[in-house]
């Protein structure tokens, strides 16, 4: 199984917005995207933490095939185009378990 972690900061304007969208953005793929195993995303909820991210997304694929095929799909790379709007920074972390 591969277990994909991606985290982001958001742009300041419009952070509570823009986090509750991706959020409903991408928990909407599992619905269109057959290669997802399981999907969560998480807002953070302490503020003023200068190491924090904004936002987390925790997803699993049984393959790294798998994966790949997810962020090739075009409705993960709609939100990739969502995402390059709203975001600062992006860390990513994918292993295999």
């Amino acid at each position: 199984m591969i277990k994909h972690i991606v985290m982001w900061r958001l742009q300041d304007d419009s952070k509570a917005e823009n986090a509750q969208e991706l959020k409903r953005r991408l928990e909407a793929l599992k619905a269109t995207i057959p290669a997802i195993r399981h999907i969560e995303v998480g807002i953070n909820i302490v503020e003023n933490d200068p190491a924090a991210s904004d936002v987390v997304l925790y997803s699993e694929f049984d393959s790294a095939a798998d994966l790949q095929a997810y962020q090739a799909h075009p409705d993960h790379q709609e939100v990739v185009g969502f995402l390059n709007a709203v975001r600062t920074e992006k860390r990513v972390v994918d292993y295999v378990q």
